[in-house]
Parts: C-alpha cells; sequence; structure tokens
C-alpha cells in the first residue's frame, strides 16, 4: 500500500474539478489535507478583514464537507515549507500535492517548497486549477506576453480548452493515525468586534452556495447580462467572484456550465449576453496573465511615465471616500455597499475608482489597498488590473483623459434612484430629479424631504469640472516630462 500523501489546499477550498486532490486519488494510498496559514506568504498582501471572515466559513465548510467523506482538514499555522517537513515526518507521507498560485510571493513560496521537498525525495507536483489557461500558454507571435486584452482572448478562444470538470470524489482513504491539528477558530480570522452583519446577511461561503449563484445566474440573467449587468440596482451579476478567489467553484465548471445551459436553450453556443459573461472570465484570466508577466504591477504602474504623476495625497478626501460621504450619491452608495457587504456593483466600482483617481487626484494605489482589506473578493490580480485600467496606467487601460462624470453615470444607470435609495437612506424621500445631485435642489424641496446639506448629507467634497481640468493639466505634465 502507498504511503500516505498531503494534499496542501490553499485557495481551491472545494472538492469539485480538485485537480490536485484528483492526483493524490489517481495515485493511491491515505490522503491528508492540510491548509497552512503563514503570513510570510502574501508579503504585504495578508487577506484583509472581509477576505478573513469569508476564510473562516469556507475552511470550515471544506472540513464539514471532508468529514462526510470520512477525511478531515488539518489546520497547521507556521511557515509553509516547515510545517510541511513537520506533517511529513510525523505522517511518513512521501508526496505533496497543491494547485499553483500565481501572485508573485506565492510563487517564490512554492518554488522553495518544491525543490526542497524534492532533494528530500518527496514528490512534489502543482497543478493548474485555478485558470482556463496557465500564464505562460498564452503569447504573442513573438513569444511576449500580451498587454491587450483582445488580442489575448482571442488566442486564448483559439485554443478553446475542451477537458471537463473532475466530478468530487464519493470518499476519501484516511491513514490510520492523524496528525495533531489546529482548530479553524484559533486561526483567528473572525472579528473580535462584531460589524460582520452585513457580509453575514449578504453571502454563504460555501461550494454549494456557489453552485446555487451560479444556476440563478445562468437560469434568470444569462442572456441579457450585457444590459444588466451595468444596472447596479437588480441582480443583473453572478456574483461568484468571491466564490471564484476562493476556489470553492472552478472557472472550467463556470465555463462549461455556461455553454451547456446556452445550448440546451437555443442548440447553439451563439448568445451576446453568454459571450460577455465568459469574457468577464476572460478577463479574469488577462489579469493572471499580467499579475505573472509584470509581478511589480501591483505597486507599481505597468506604463512607467505614470511613475511621474503628480498625485496628491488627500486625508480627508480618502476618508470622505472610504466612508461615502463625498457628496456624490453614486459614489457614496457604492461605498457604503461595500462596507455593509464586502461587495460592490461593477459598474460602481468603476464610478468609485475613478473618483478617487481623477476627481481627487489620489494615488490608485490607496483605492487598491482600501478595496483590499474591504472586499470579500479581494484578488490580487483582478484588483490590480481593476484599478490600473482605471488610472490609465495598466495594460488595456482606459485612457487618462476618460473621466467619469459621477452624475451622468448616476442618471444612467440608475434612473430611478433605487440602487441610490438603498444605500442612502438619507435622501430616500428626495425626488428622483435632484437626486443624483443634491446640491442642484431648491432649498424648498430640500426642506420637504429633510435633507440639510453640509448636516444630514456632505455637499460635494469637489466640484466635478474643475477637478476633470485638473485631471486633465496632471497628465499633461507626464506627456511633456522627458
Amino acid at each position: 500500500m502507498n504511503r500516505p500523501c498531503l494534499v496542501w489546499v490553499r485557495r481551491d477550498l472545494r472538492l469539485e474539478d480538485q485537480p490536485a486532490l484528483n492526483a493524490a486519488i489517481t495515485r493511491g494510498g491515505p490522503i491528508i489535507p492540510i491548509y497552512v496559514t503563514d503570513a510570510s506568504d502574501q508579503s504585504d498582501w495578508s487577506p484583509g478583514a472581509a477576505s478573513r471572515w469569508w476564510l473562516h466559513h469556507s475552511l470550515s465548510r471544506l472540513n464539514h464537507q471532508l468529514i462526510s467523506l470520512g477525511s478531515k482538514l488539518i489546520v497547521r499555522h507556521g511557515e509553509s515549507l516547515s510545517q510541511l517537513l513537520s506533517l511529513i515526518n510525523e505522517t511518513q507521507a512521501d508526496a505533496v500535492f497543491w494547485n499553483r498560485s500565481y501572485e508573485p510571493a506565492s510563487i517564490d513560496r512554492d518554488s522553495r517548497v518544491k525543490a526542497e521537498l524534492r532533494k528530500q525525495g518527496i514528490t512534489a507536483e502543482s497543478s493548474n486549477g485555478r485558470l482556463l489557461f496557465e500564464p505562460w500558454e498564452i503569447q504573442t507571435k513573438e513569444g511576449r506576453p500580451y498587454r491587450m486584452f483582445t488580442p489575448f482572448w482571442n488566442t486564448c478562444l483559439l485554443r478553446n480548452s475542451s477537458e471537463q470538470p473532475l466530478p468530487a470524489p464519493g470518499r476519501l482513504s484516511s491513514p490510520d493515525h492523524w496528525p495533531q491539528s489546529l482548530t479553524i477558530d484559533q486561526l483567528g480570522l473572525l472579528p473580535t468586534i462584531s460589524w460582520d452583519s452585513g457580509l453575514k446577511s449578504s453571502w454563504k461561503p460555501e461550494t454549494n452556495s456557489a453552485t446555487a449563484e451560479l444556476r440563478r445566474f445562468l437560469e434568470s440573467t444569462v442572456f441579457d447580462y450585457h444590459i444588466a449587468r451595468d444596472v447596479p440596482a437588480r441582480p443583473g451579476t453572478s456574483r461568484l467572484s468571491p466564490y471564484l478567489h476562493f476556489g470553492e467553484i472552478s472557472p472550467r465548471t463556470i465555463w462549461h456550465e455556461t455553454l451547456n445551459v446556452v445550448k440546451d436553450r437555443l442548440g447553439s453556443h451563439n448568445s451576446i449576453g453568454a459571450d460577455t459573461f465568459l469574457k468577464e472570465i476572460g478577463w479574469r484570466e488577462f489579469a493572471y496573465h499580467l499579475l505573472f508577466h509584470f509581478p511589480a504591477t501591483c505597486k507599481q504602474p505597468l506604463r512607467p511615465e505614470f511613475a511621474r504623476f503628480p498625485w496628491r495625497e488627500d486625508a480627508d478626501g480618502l476618508t470622505a471616500w472610504q466612508r461615502g460621504q463625498t457628496g456624490y450619491p453614486i459614489v457614496d452608495a457604492g461605498m457604503r455597499e461595500l462596507w455593509n457587504t464586502g461587495w460592490m456593483h461593477n459598474r460602481v466600482r468603476m464610478i468609485v475608482a475613478s473618483f478617487l483617481v481623477k476627481d481627487l487626484l489620489i494615488p490608485w494605489q490607496r483605492g487598491a489597498e482600501w478595496f483590499w482589506d474591504t472586499l470579500v473578493d479581494a484578488d490580487l490580480a483582478s484588483n490590480t488590473l481593476g484599478w490600473q485600467w482605471t488610472a490609465g496606467c495598466g495594460a488595456d487601460a482606459a485612457p487618462y483623459f476618460r473621466v467619469f462624470n459621477p452624475t451622468r453615470q448616476s442618471e444612467k444607470f440608475d434612473p430611478s434612484g433605487e440602487y441610490l435609495r438603498r444605500w442612502l437612506p438619507e435622501l430616500q424621500r428626495l425626488p428622483t430629479e435632484y437626486l443624483h445631485a443634491p446640491w442642484t435642489a431648491p432649498e424648498s424641496v430640500l426642506t420637504k424631504a429633510d435633507v440639510r446639506l453640509g448636516q444630514t448629507y456632505p455637499h460635494p467634497i469637489v466640484n466635478h469640472e474643475d477637478a476633470r481640468r485638473r485631471a486633465l493639466e496632471a497628465l499633461s505634465t507626464i506627456k511633456t516630462s522627458p
């Protein structure tokens, strides 16, 4: 009989379509699933508060699933390699399987782990459990990484990977003796003060919920996704991003389930809505492609000229933005949705990001850091891509001179004000014609709606037209600099 092997789970907290687990099952012998928390693994990007909340519940649910299969999750804290070696010594395991991570610190860690384990005669194998395509597989004709999304995605589509998702196991072989383990509670992932009620009411971190969200989306929304995704007041998006980040569902499962539903309904794979949705999976692939090839971009602009951009450090402006007190309702509604639920509608993410980096000229890194701490789907690759896109300094970035007008965006995508009223109760009684820009309402209207600007709701902290001109002037300085 084979000696035990370790399956080192990280952000692949599922049993379905789990390549590392499948490799261990194929090998045969007892399987010991392990999870190691190591603060040094993430460098400056250790999980934020919202991510830690999600991780606690996701780990707990995974452990329950493993127990139902006759197994359990072994939890350790410490430096990854030393904990793996300790477990190998305790269990006499002779193999370790895991799914690859692509963040710079994780790549460095995994390379060291693989080299040391193999040096000691331990089988060490990694698999792709997070992406449709490995970042190094997609190249230009010159053998270089892509910097533009469309040619990148076209190349991906030409490969058209047809691999089907792997089934979940029905049973796992267990060792005669289990090694010692911490409890998940001992990891201290949950907040010490209760601020997570909104997260609890909004999310259920587990694979079953991921499957349910995908089913809801495919049954109700996928065919008009190209329209519905821009309306923050309705459930027009998949809300799968946190489940994808923590690996409670795989991109391969989403891809094939979507194609299957479209084919069943339409008799073919042709659907504008579904194609638009699958392209969002492509943007996620592109984000990992960029982070892998340009690892410094999580802190530095990809376009080097933006290192000279005259950003402003504005503590008061940053605080007003974080708290949803800018005086621009669509910005404030989005930031309050984020604080209460750990998530924000994608259209609104673009609006609030544009406001920070262009209306306030605050460095995009400050926004990325806040999102990292407050989003349940905080993902280094996607977070970096989104903020550099908005700031105009990344690959395939929006031109910096494209400055979102928050009032016009609000009027266009939330015309009835349903989203604004949901998150800004102090403005609920304001007529819709003034809701998107309360400072334009006559005093009599404000009084009747019980709105007192500067007291119950703030005045705008910046004039958008003035801010736009200032942003364009700032841009001109890097165009003329040597």
